[in-house]
């Protein structure tokens, strides 16, 4: 199976919606992945990416599976004491590139930063929801990778954000999360591939096909492409 991951186009955040340019942006994405064949389109359900999701699902005649859990992570402290940058989790990985310490530490959450950060809820959250779909969709998590369960000779598309994104593919490749903010932040409508093995019964891990390509936007981007 191939995970098409494609996050939101250049969005109003304070009306959950894309802007002008965001819909350029998503209706390049969608011709950009007219040739993929995508049989099936899920989407995070908040509105700047279920909007990104409609123009793919237009250009393809399909329709669009909302999913809660995709849905943006958020941050900041669990309790009434002070969380550097308020929790944000770029914030964060950047202060600790700036002094020096690690971001493939498997024992990242135990970071002030990170330990009392409503962020690791979240991530935790869809990290158990994904399991549950990709179940259905044919794999079965155990341990660290996925049992083939069934006929999983499909591609399909997810649309969803840069919060959301790091937490999916930090659980799916077992990447610290901290490391996958900071090396594989998306751009808007950025595109990534994950292939995952066919092959009924067999104990499989994913591959990066492709990673954030936005080839499709150019000309087309905006300043800050590191919202959420």
């Amino acid at each position: 199976m191939r995970i098409i991951f494609v996050r939101h186009g250049h969005p109003n955040y304070a009306d959950d919606c894309l802007t002008p340019l965001g819909h350029l942006q998503a209706e390049a994405a969608a011709q950009r992945l007219q040739q993929e064949g995508i049989g099936q389109i899920f989407s995070s359900t908040c509105g700047r990416a279920f909007e990104t999701a409609e123009h793919t699902a237009r250009a393809l005649s399909l329709p669009v599976v909302p999913c809660d859990f995709m849905r943006e992570i958020t941050w900041g402290a669990t309790d009434d004491q002070p969380l550097f940058a308020d929790g944000h989790p770029w914030t964060i990985t950047d202060r600790m590139v700036e002094e020096g310490r690690s971001l493939l530490s498997a024992d990242w959450a135990q970071e002030e930063e990170f330990r009392r950060n409503r962020l690791l809820g979240c991530v935790r959250h869809i990290a158990t929801e994904m399991d549950v779909w990709l179940a259905k969709l044919g794999y079965q998590r155990e341990g660290l990778y996925y049992r083939v369960t069934g006929d999983t000779r499909r591609t399909i598309a997810v649309f969803y954000h840069g919060g959301a994104s790091a937490a999916m593919l930090s659980h799916l490749y077992n990447l610290p999360f901290p490391f996958v903010c900071t090396a594989m932040g998306p751009d808007y409508t950025g595109i990534t591939i994950a292939s995952l093995p066919d092959g009924e019964g067999k104990l499989v891990a994913p591959r990066f096909e492709l990673l954030n390509d936005a080839r499709h936007i150019q000309g087309l981007r905006a300043e800050n492409i590191y919202g959420n």
